[in-house]
């Protein structure tokens, strides 16, 4: 599980900020966005400005922003100069962002869902190394290429502190170049409207030092905080008061070892392996997110909970009522017990 302080770094505002690069590929972009807020701002002041002018200005000054002169300069002239040389140097300042790709990058395959992300490490055969969820880890000062798809319908990609957008086609694969130049925490989210709970779809970019990322790829805890650190923070997005359906449990007495609830009977019991995957046991679904690394992710459900334990209970109890319209079903019936068990299985790390 996570600490607050952690999870209040990674989620301090929303949705993330747009104009704070960590990293060169969205340096261009903001310069690029900086300079088209003030080209803005001027146009509008003389377009301001000669309106002043036709309506209370004196009858000879009406006249010369009327005439033809007038009008072929400033109509024509100096929009055709100024948006051919935005578009000249904005070609020139974000070419990076279509460099060629050398191939000795480290590679991430992220598929969106709805309306969750499926993350994938790969080698440099391009075999999958670890497999993960609603989070991006990333080494710090190298670039990484991120191979973007859909499993459903289009997503957008987006880390505004990293890089640009880049949108996930069912049927192809785009690639997204994407650099920290500093360890932290980047919110990011889907920014192409995919229906449901679009909203509510986000996740982390996390940028480690070569270290640190080392370990998280070999599968190692990256450091488990105490109890009293794990609580709520603020930033978190609100649960929405909405309730559905819930699936009706299997006896806690089925998963019961030694007088002791067992979270993994009652996970299997419960046909929660139908959907997810937890490596090491014979929950091998793929139509939800994977759960073998849970205990290390920062937050619960795409981005909507911080990682802790009364979170996650209360995201297998009632998903519904915290993000409503996602695909996994409420488990209200189950007891209190029985949730518990569950969510302390989940957080053991593996």
């Amino acid at each position: 599980m996570t600490d607050a302080q952690t999870v209040f770094d990674a989620w301090w505002g929303w949705p993330p900020p747009v104009l704070d690069p960590a990293g060169p590929y969205a340096e261009s972009v903001t310069v690029l966005a900086w300079a088209l807020f003030a080209m803005g701002a001027v146009v509008t002041a003389i377009v301001a400005a000669a309106l002043y002018v036709a309506l209370f200005g004196p009858a000879k000054l009406k006249a010369r922003i009327g005439g033809e002169k007038t009008v072929w300069i400033m109509g024509i002239a100096f929009p055709g100069v100024v948006l051919l040389g935005l578009l000249v140097w904005g070609l020139t300042l974000t070419a990076s962002l279509t460099d060629p790709i050398r191939g000795d990058e480290q590679r991430i395959r992220v598929t969106g869902h709805m309306w969750w992300w499926d993350v994938e490490y790969l080698d440099a055969q391009g075999r999958v190394v670890l497999r993960d969820a609603n989070e991006v880890h990333l080494p710090v000062g190298r670039p990484v290429v991120l191979e973007l798809r859909s499993a459903d319908v289009i997503h957008s990609f987006w880390v505004p502190n990293l890089s640009g957008k880049k949108d996930m086609i069912p049927g192809r694969t785009n690639l997204l170049k994407v650099q920290a130049e500093k360890a932290g925490y980047f919110g990011g989210v889907c920014a192409e409207y995919c229906g449901g709970p679009h909203a509510l779809m986000g996740f982390v970019a996390v940028a480690h030092e070569d270290a640190d990322y080392r370990r998280f790829i070999a599968g190692e805890p990256l450091g488990v905080p105490s109890l009293a650190e794990q609580q709520d923070v603020p930033g978190q997005l609100p649960a929405l008061a909405r309730r559905t359906g819930a699936v009706a449990p299997v006896s806690a007495q089925a998963g019961a070892v030694g007088g002791a609830l067992d979270g993994e009977a009652l996970f299997m019991a419960n046909g929660c392996a139908a959907c997810h995957r937890v490596a090491g046991t014979e929950a091998n679904g793929l139509a939800g997110p994977d759960l073998t690394h849970l205990s290390r992710r920062l937050t619960l459900a795409a981005g909507v909970l911080p990682n802790n334990r009364g979170s996650l209970q209360g995201w297998i109890a009632d998903s519904q009522a915290i993000k409503p319209g996602n695909r996994m079903p409420s488990y209200d019936l189950l007891s209190a017990q029985d949730v518990a068990a569950i969510a302390e299985w989940l957080d053991t790390p593996r």
